[in-house]
């Protein structure tokens, strides 16, 4: 199936997004931060909300994730 089709395939990949833009944000801020507008703004924007607005929200989405993929 697809993950566009799939609501739990989608919510993970958006979180998978979410938590990597956030680290290559931390590793190679210039790398991100270049790129504010058009397609690749969204992983500046994805980058912002892991880091500071929703992170706890961010990081409690993730261990709900974790917590029912392995049940």
């Amino acid at each position: 199936q697809s993950a566009l089709f799939n609501f739990q395939s989608l919510l993970l990949v958006i979180l998978l997004l979410i938590c990597t833009s956030t680290y290559a944000r931390a590793t190679a801020p210039g790398l991100i931060d270049r790129n504010k507008a058009g397609f690749f703004g969204l992983f500046f924007k994805m980058a912002r909300i892991g880091e500071q607005r929703l992170s706890p929200y961010v990081s409690i989405a993730c261990l709900v994730m974790a917590v029912y993929t392995l049940t």
